[in-house]
Parts: C-alpha cells; sequence; structure tokens
C-alpha cells in the first residue's frame, strides 16, 4: 500500500477527490435550468434534448467499466488526467454544438470520460487507506461530494440568467483542465507497480469480471446498488410529491431538495466519526434496520396522518440514514481487496447508476399523484438490501485485504 499523506495533503486530497467524483451532478445537476432555453436555441423537442441527460448518465454508467479495469493496469494518475482532459474538450464541442443529435452524442462521451472521476476517487482512496481509516476518509470525501448536488443547480441556475445556455459547458470545460492540471501538480501515484494487473489491457478486464464469482462481493454491491434505488426513488418523486400534491411553490421546494442534500453530506460524514468505536458492519446492520423502519412510517403516515410537515420530517431522516449507508457500504467493499480496487469500483459504480436509473421511471410507473409509491419504492429497495446483508458472512471482512 502506498505511504499514507500527512494531514495537510490529506485535506488536499479530500478537496480534490470530492471535486473528481462529483462529475455526476457537475454533468447533470449544473445544466438542468438550461434545458427549456437549450430546447428552443436548437429549435428541437424538449424530449430531444431530455435523451442527452439520459446519454450522459449512460456514458458515466459504461465509463466506469473502462477507466476502473485500465486503472489496474496503468495506475490511477494517468487515466484520471486522460478522462478530464477529454471532459474538458468535449464540454467546449458541446457549447459549440448546434444540432440536438450532436448534443447526444457529445454528452455520451463527456459521461464515458466524466466517469473516471467517480471510479479513480474510491480507488485512490482505497490505495491509501483501508480498516477504519477508510472509513473516515470516504466520510469527509462524502461529504465535500454531497454539497455539489446542492449547488449545482444553483450555480446553473445563476449562469442561464445571465448568458446563453453554452457558458454552462463552458464552465465545465473551465472545471475539466483545471483538475487536470490539479492532479498533474497535486496527486501522486497511488498504486504501486507490484500491485498492477500485468499483460494486455484485455486482463484487466477479464480480472475485473472475475469479482463476479465471489457471492459475498456480489451481495455487498447489491446492497449498495438497491440503497442507490432508494434515493433516486426520492429524486425522480420529489418534486412531483412537494409541488402536486402538497402544493409547495418552487422556491420552497428548492430550499427542502438544498436542505435534504445537506442533509446526506452530514449523514455521509457519521460514519467517520464512529469508526473506531463501532464497526462498519453493525453500523450497516443497524442503519439498514432504522432506515427500513423509517420507511415503513412514511408508508404509515400516507394512510393515517398524510402530514406535510410529518413527511418532510421523514424523508429527511430517511435520506440523512442513506448518506451513512453510502459512506459505509462503500468503505466495506473497496476494503475487500488490495489489488483490483480500480475493478471493484467500477462494479459498484455500475451497480449504483444501472439500479438507480432503474428505480426512477418505476415510481413514475407506479404513479405521480400521491407520496405512497414513493414510499413503497423507498421500502423495498431497503428491504432488499437489509435481507441481502443479513446473508452475507462478514466474518473475513477486515483480514481480506
Amino acid at each position: 500500500m502506498a505511504s499514507k499523506p500527512n494531514l495537510i495533503k490529506r485535506i488536499w486530497l479530500v478537496f480534490i477527490l470530492g471535486t473528481i467524483s462529483a462529475t455526476g451532478p457537475l454533468s447533470i445537476d449544473l445544466y438542468l435550468p438550461a434545458l427549456p432555453e437549450m430546447t428552443k436555441n436548437l429549435q428541437t423537442q424538449a424530449s430531444l434534448v431530455q435523451l442527452s441527460l439520459s446519454a450522459c448518465l449512460l456514458g458515466l454508467a459504461v465509463g466506469q467499466l473502462i477507466s476502473g479495469p485500465l486503472s489496474d493496469k496503468y495506475g490511477r494518475k494517468k487515466p484520471l488526467m486522460l478522462g478530464f482532459l477529454i471532459f474538458g474538450m468535449v464540454s467546449l464541442l458541446i457549447a459549440a454544438s448546434h444540432s440536438v443529435y450532436f448534443l447526444i452524442a457529445l454528452r455520451f462521451i463527456q459521461g464515458l470520460a466524466g466517469a473516471s472521476g467517480q471510479v479513480l476517487s474510491r480507488a485512490i482512496a482505497s490505495d491509501l487507506f483501508s480498516g477504519p481509516l477508510l472509513t473516515k476518509f470516504y466520510a469527509m470525501l462524502s461529504a465535500v461530494n454531497g454539497i455539489f448536488p446542492v449547488i449545482s443547480p444553483i450555480i446553473g441556475g445563476y449562469i442561464i440568467k445571465y448568458v446563453e445556455w453554452q457558458g454552462v459547458f463552458i464552465l465545465l470545460a473551465i472545471i475539466g483542465f483545471l483538475v487536470t492540471i490539479a492532479i498533474w501538480m497535486g496527486v501522486g501515484e497511488t498504486l504501486p507497480l507490484a500491485n498492477r494487473i500485468t499483460g494486455s489491457p484485455v486482463n484487466s478486464i477479464i480480472e475485473m469480471l472475475k469479482l463476479l464469482k465471489d457471492s459475498k462481493f456480489v451481495k455487498l454491491v447489491l446492497v449498495s446498488g438497491f440503497i442507490y434505488g432508494g434515493l433516486f426513488s426520492y429524486i425522480s418523486a420529489s418534486s412531483f410529491v412537494f409541488q402536486n400534491y402538497f402544493h409547495m411553490n418552487v422556491a420552497n421546494f428548492g430550499f427542502l431538495y438544498a436542505m435534504n442534500g445537506i442533509g446526506i453530506a452530514i449523514g455521509s460524514a457519521v460514519p467517520g466519526l464512529l469508526a473506531n468505536r463501532i464497526s462498519e458492519i453493525s453500523q450497516i446492520r443497524f442503519v439498514l434496520g432504522s432506515t427500513l423502519i423509517t420507511a415503513i412510517g412514511l408508508i404509515m403516515s400516507w394512510f393515517f396522518v398524510n402530514n406535510l410537515p410529518i413527511v418532510i420530517f421523514l424523508i429527511f431522516l430517511t435520506v440523512f440514514q442513506f448518506g451513512m449507508l453510502f459512506t459505509l457500504t462503500t468503505a466495506v467493499i473497496m476494503n475487500l481487496s488490495l489489488k483490483n480496487s480500480g475493478g471493484i469500483s467500477a462494479l459498484l459504480g455500475l451497480a449504483q447508476n444501472a439500479i438507480g436509473g432503474i428505480m426512477s421511471p418505476i415510481v413514475g410507473v407506479m404513479g405521480s399523484q400521491t407520496y405512497l409509491p414513493m414510499a413503497l419504492s423507498i421500502t423495498i429497495c431497503i428491504g432488499i438490501s437489509f435481507l441481502l446483508f443479513m446473508t452475507v458472512n462478514h466474518h473475513r471482512s477486515q483480514s481480506e485485504r
């Protein structure tokens, strides 16, 4: 394992890795306020512009399966720098685009490149830390990362207020280039040659796929994936629930959404404070149980109370616990093996994006006139996670590294 950085370097590492792991909200939430203007400017249908969102999400999912295994062979730094350099260049091309179909294609490539930040930030942390130290680092990383979904739509809306939609992608290009320079100058290579996968790049992919033979790994990845499914159930339904069902205005909903985002960030930081006293396994077991109880309470509130303040409280408590579970499950999964951290991180990210993406439209199909479908979806996802987690043998969790 690479030598552990001192306090100052660790703070810098948390900041830079927190930023590069936020390529999802930076690529998606930042340009959401620009969608209506883009539709008008490109003289196209709203559904086609929205397809650019799906293309980026698909790129973010597929890109992890590329950058993760490659980093296990070539190290973390080069794939990360290349990914953000391409991210910046493609962002400039998007700003110059006059065709919605060209936009969709470029957004897919932008997602492919940006995926390197999500997958390799986890892998770099796993190279440097293990056990409770890894949990503490992921807690800090998740707290920094959690800020971006809150501020991205605000920044995007502010940009659109003063400049055209191309300004959003120019900002993304600047971020891509600055992050590339920051990685080049301020992040050392963390994967020693002795821990890299030898042979052709195909070997890295084969080694990643071998992980799917480990039932413990697969179960834990699915646990994390269904937790993300619960989160996306909330995200996809929240605007309909609060604005349509509870008749909340846009400003108040935006404030509430931001507060819940902060709740996730705070929750993400809590496991780091408990890491030396309570094992990650015990924390996950308890928080999964308490989250399931909270989600069932949300269902019961629809039948017996149906009160806005109670719903707001229960949802905040739910997403707060989601934040804790994100940190804990990531730490446990990334602690499983010293080698293949890039491949482990890639499959973890794929499961999270895939299950989250599947649950979003399912909630819509179940209905958007009440919050019951959202509550049911969250409960089902957490219930599956809880049942899967209880079937995992955790006795070897720390010794496997």
